[in-house]
């Protein structure tokens, strides 16, 4: 039976994560590393109230099998920009260092479509950041999850990311070879798929939307 440790519980890939991870039976505990109390309640979950401010605090807290990171901001949402890197570039890499010296078997971490460090745009570059350092680290298994835009009911109603659902789904039947990647996915495929890098034997890193799709498929 293994431990996962999840980061990011309350979000829209991260809430599918918890439930799945729940009714794994591979599991039989989940640390949740939370800001606030949540409202779900199991025999499985472990809550640890976290200060992501001060994360050395925690090192003893992030030991398991296997890290799943789904945190992430909006620059409405953090609109200072030390903050937003915090949240989006240290935040990650930090906490990965930590499971890692720890000996945490996988970690699986939702990056972006189009992720690059040297993209001019800060959240596509801090992701693409993220990703390069995660790959340094050499973990036994290792996950970036590359998805396009989600589907799923947010908490919070992002209306501009509304629009470009249904722009991109209207024109999904027109994405084919290397556009592919950006047909809109559904973020409990996206949880279906992180659980199965953690315990299966992929040979690649870095999963495009699609590939992502294809995955969950069997």
């Amino acid at each position: 039976m293994k431990t996962a440790l999840l980061f990011g519980s309350s979000g829209l890939i991260g809430g599918q994560l918890l439930n799945n991870l729940i009714q794994n039976n591979d599991y039989n505990k989940i640390r949740i590393f939370v800001r606030s109390e949540p409202e779900i309640k199991d025999s499985k979950i472990e809550i640890i109230k976290t200060d992501f401010n001060n994360l050395k605090n925690h090192v003893e807290d992030i030991k398991g099998d296997d890290c799943f990171f789904c945190i992430g901001t909006t620059k409405q949402n953090s609109p200072d920009k030390n903050e937003y890197k915090r949240i989006e570039r240290d935040i990650p890499v930090e906490i990965a260092e930590i499971a890692k010296a720890n000996s945490v078997n996988s970690f699986v971490y939702v990056s972006s479509g189009f992720a690059d460090s040297k993209n001019s745009g800060a959240y596509l570059r801090y992701k693409g950041e993220v990703e390069e350092e995660l790959k340094k680290l050499n973990f036994t298994k290792l996950g970036i999850m590359r998805p396009s835009f989600l589907l799923g009911n947010r908490k919070e109603k992002r209306f501009g990311e509304k629009i470009g659902i249904f722009l991109f789904k209207l024109l999904s039947p027109l994405f084919l070879g290397p556009l592919k990647k950006m047909k809109p996915i559904h973020s409990e495929k996206v949880a279906k798929v992180m659980i199965k890098i953690s315990n299966g034997d992929f040979k690649q890193h870095v999963f495009e939307s699609n590939e992502i799709a294809e995955i969950s498929n069997y």
